[in-house]
């Protein structure tokens, strides 16, 4: 140091220094011999270049000298600060792995805590990179007692009405750090390195007596199934890329409208194959992926949930422009039919637009509820109440597009109707409706007739053919059951139309909130 500067200069740097040595040398490349990626390698990649500005960089535990002299400085695992994602400031929170496996029993809650209240006073979305082992018992010997399994000062619902959370899990993510993955409104989880879970594998030996890998507790192919992680990643790097196309479509907070972009996709565009989108035979299927692509924006369609709850695929993406919630049924799982995961999907999707004013369009393929012994053990019918709930609390714009089935009290839950919510909906010609689809219909109520006949087969066609004609969109229209039948090829135009108006409503009753 020279002599003009104060003698607190040097200690300064030296535990910025300190801080930035994480777990040391050693903890980094056992980091890197995982194949994992360490806390800021991350927030680089995720946020813009030099845009990371870093906070509590002196927390920690300082080493002394007998005269009291600062030596080093022990750094917490928790590292946090704000920074750009597309020039859109966002707060970030990252677990250093490196640092007694990211335990939360090894942070210091008030740090990272901090970061959170930060996101929710200045409103910016929140960005969680999760890998922690969770809890240990050795906070007890630190501590000399126990703990209230609490965090009073985290304000975690408050976080979750106000601004867009993500949650991603790195690596292994137990108890507390699990909960920072799931208390979001999007998560990831990092395919064969990452693991969300209750408990890891030696607690449920101690409980169950099971041995049991933590893959089969809470790696990707068992959210598969549970829903409870939303996307699934094949890299680190593929995981933070997600987490930037997710908040691409959503506001800095709910006092914000989302972020309009200039397309250079033509309104006008006609894909000519969505004629025959729809197969005329009715038990064949298609693909409902490849029809999100024809209509929406060209590579605006970013799914939500593909793997669990597949009866029903869920989407962002834009039309013209505006960012829009989009959902659709998908014949290839169930039939399409509403499972219980798949109304839990419904649901969740329902609420995240609602709460970010995305106008929702929804395009019917409803054959139903899921019927059978395991949909009724499972609670089925709970799940389609549950997403009739979200639908009238739902104040978002809603255009329903009928183009196949819709069937049932799963089909009657399209949109919201109730409360002056106008149920604006369309449909192509190859939509059909009514309280039960006809082939199970016909059956039902003309079994006696179709068994008596001497060709059961062709009795039981004749009349399927009679009511599929009785049921044509064309007559409903006739009623004005249905406010148009539409080309499916003009599906696009009309939703460059709608979604204008739709987005007018939004930005009017958001500025009378506020």
């Amino acid at each position: 140091m020279t002599n003009n500067e104060p003698e607190w200069l040097e200690e300064l740097e030296a535990r910025r220094e300190a801080h930035m040595k994480m777990g040391g040398e050693t903890a980094i490349a056992k980091q890197h011999g995982y194949g994992k990626l360490t806390a800021r390698e991350r927030c680089d990649i995720l946020l813009d270049k030099g845009s990371f500005f870093e906070m509590g960089r002196m927390a920690g535990k300082g080493i002394y000298d007998e005269q009291g002299k600062f030596i080093d400085l022990e750094p917490t695992n928790a590292i946090m600060g704000c920074g750009h994602i597309n020039d859109r400031k966002v707060c970030v929170t990252a677990d250093d792995y490196t640092i007694k496996a990211g335990s939360s029993e090894a942070s210091n809650p008030d740090k990272w805590i901090y970061a959170e209240r930060k996101a929710l006073a200045y409103r910016m979305p929140l960005v969680r990179l999760v890998e922690s082992a969770g809890g240990s018992v050795k906070l007890l010997a630190k501590m000399g007692a126990t703990k209230i399994p609490e965090y009073p000062n985290w304000p975690m619902r408050q976080i979750l009405d106000t601004v867009p959370v993500v949650g991603v899990a790195m690596g292994p993510c137990a108890g507390l750090g699990a909960l920072k993955v799931l208390a979001s409104h999007f998560s990831v989880i990092v395919k064969d390195t990452a693991t969300v879970m209750a408990a890891g594998p030696p607690v449920v030996k101690q409980a169950y007596g099971i041995d049991v890998t933590k893959d089969d507790l809470g790696g990707y192919k068992v959210h598969r199934k549970s829903g409870l992680v939303h996307n699934e990643a094949s890299s680190e790097e593929d995981a933070l890329q997600q987490v930037t196309k997710f908040l691409s479509y959503l506001p800095r907070n709910i006092y914000r409208m989302p972020l309009v972009v200039k397309s250079s996709d033509s309104p006008d565009r006609i894909e000519d194959w969505l004629k025959n989108a729809i197969p005329t035979d009715r038990r064949k299927v298609f693909d409902p992926r490849k029809i999100l692509e024809a209509i929406f924006d060209l590579n605006s369609v970013f799914e939500i949930g593909k793997y669990h709850g597949r009866s029903l695929v869920t989407s962002l993406a834009r039309i013209n422009g505006y960012p829009v919630g989009v959902m659709i049924n998908d014949p290839k799982a169930s039939g399409g039919a509403m499972s219980t995961i798949s109304a839990m999907k419904n649901e969740r999707f329902v609420k995240l637009c609602d709460q970010f004013h995305l106008p929702v369009v929804s395009f019917i393929d409803q054959p139903g509820n899921e019927t059978g012994v395991e949909a009724e053990v499972a609670g089925t019918l709970l799940g389609s109440l549950r997403v009739h709930e979200a639908q009238e609390h739902s104040r978002s714009p809603w255009l329903s597009i009928m183009i196949r089935r819709c069937f049932g009290m799963a089909g009657a839950y399209h949109a919201p109707k109730e409360n002056g919510a106008l149920n604006h909906r369309i449909a192509w010609p190859t939509a059909r409706w009514g309280s039960i689809p006809i082939e199970g219909g016909v059956m039902a109520a003309h079994k006696q007739e179709i068994l008596k006949a001497d060709d059961p087969i062709a009795k039981q066609q004749e009349l399927e053919a009679y009511y599929i004609d009785l049921g044509s969109p064309f007559k409903t229209a006739e009623r004005f059951g249905i406010v148009d039948i539409i080309d499916p090829r003009e599906t696009r135009a009309v939703l460059c139309e709608w979604v204008e108006d739709a987005w007018e409503v939004l930005e009017t009753d958001l500025n009378k909130k506020i």
